[in-house]
């Protein structure tokens, strides 16, 4: 899609066994890719239905305000949310979210939870927008070193101790989540003060070559299993083959690994969605 002031190309492919619960939302000039968090219940409504509308409700915020404060932003559209369905914080659907816009000369960059955007710039150098709150939060849990372990041993994904262990991570996570915890994490869902604790992040126009947004599904592919080096080389892949392959083939690897061995994790696949924003030429860069 033709912005205006860029071109966006994007790459979608759901998990297994359901719809995906990603989204991607496009304004005129903005950018929103959402992740609706998993559940390890069948409970409605799911996270896929909380994506969805939200990235409908920020779309049009940004569509009638589009130089407006994108953590303001956020906070209504959750706000919005949670009086007309009646949400409760802790029993809410919720997302990730992440927002690109560009107004006049600026890009703008709002993250909130683990949807990362990746700016390359004209002189070479990248700038990564992240919060890895909730990364940081189950890294040291027993519960996750014991999912790797089995499943580095052959346990798979399907054995029921597995999911029990997914069950106590989650039950750990809701405990920090979105109400200032110490080590605690923030996440679009009933509590829209979580707005206000996203990563931001602004670059001049004329200094950024080209952007990636992506779920966690997809930026796996550098981060947790090297299938492209860099992200340098995620981009290089997303100009001359384009999102869809890109998404495709992280999942082709996951395919080869459908027990975890190789690369621990909590189910086989997992929703995958990539934008590539292209503000300008990338001449000179190299994967």
């Amino acid at each position: 899609m033709i912005h205006n002031g860029f071109f966006a190309t994007t790459g979608e492919l759901s998990g297994e066994g359901r719809p995906s619960e990603d989204r991607i939302a496009q304004t005129p000039g903005a950018v929103i890719v959402l992740d609706g968090v998993s559940t390890v219940t069948d409970d409605e409504p799911r996270g896929g239905w909380y994506a969805e509308t939200l990235s409908n409700c920020v779309a049009s915020l940004l569509a009638a305000g589009p130089d407006a404060d994108l953590r303001q932003v956020l906070e209504q559209a959750i706000s919005r949310i949670v009086q007309e369905h009646g949400l409760v914080a802790g029993t809410s659907p919720a997302a990730t979210i992440a927002i690109v816009r560009l107004y006049g000369d600026t890009v703008d960059a709002l993250v909130l939870a683990d949807t990362p955007v990746i700016a390359r710039t004209v002189t070479r150098s990248l700038d990564e927008v992240r919060d890895d709150r909730l990364a940081r939060l189950i890294a040291g849990r027993p519960e996750y070193a014991e999912c790797r372990r089995r499943l580095r041993a052959g346990h798979g994904f399907t054995e029921l101790e597995h999911r029990a262990l997914l069950q106590e991570l989650r039950a750990h996570q809701l405990r920090h989540l979105n109400n200032g915890a110490p080590n605690g994490y923030w996440v679009a869902e009933a509590v829209p003060e979580a707005a206000r604790h996203a990563v931001v992040r602004s670059w001049p126009v004329a200094g950024i070559t080209d952007i990636l947004v992506m779920t966690d599904g997809a930026s796996a592919g550098v981060e947790e299993y090297g299938l492209y080096p860099t992200w340098n080389d995620l981009a290089h892949a997303c100009r001359t083959d384009g999102p869809d392959k890109v998404v495709r083939f992280i999942h082709d690897a996951e395919t080869e690994d459908s027990d975890g061995r190789h690369w621990p994790r909590y189910k086989i696949h997992d929703d995958k969605t990539l934008a590539y924003l292209r503000f300008a030429p990338a001449t000179g860069w190299s994967a």
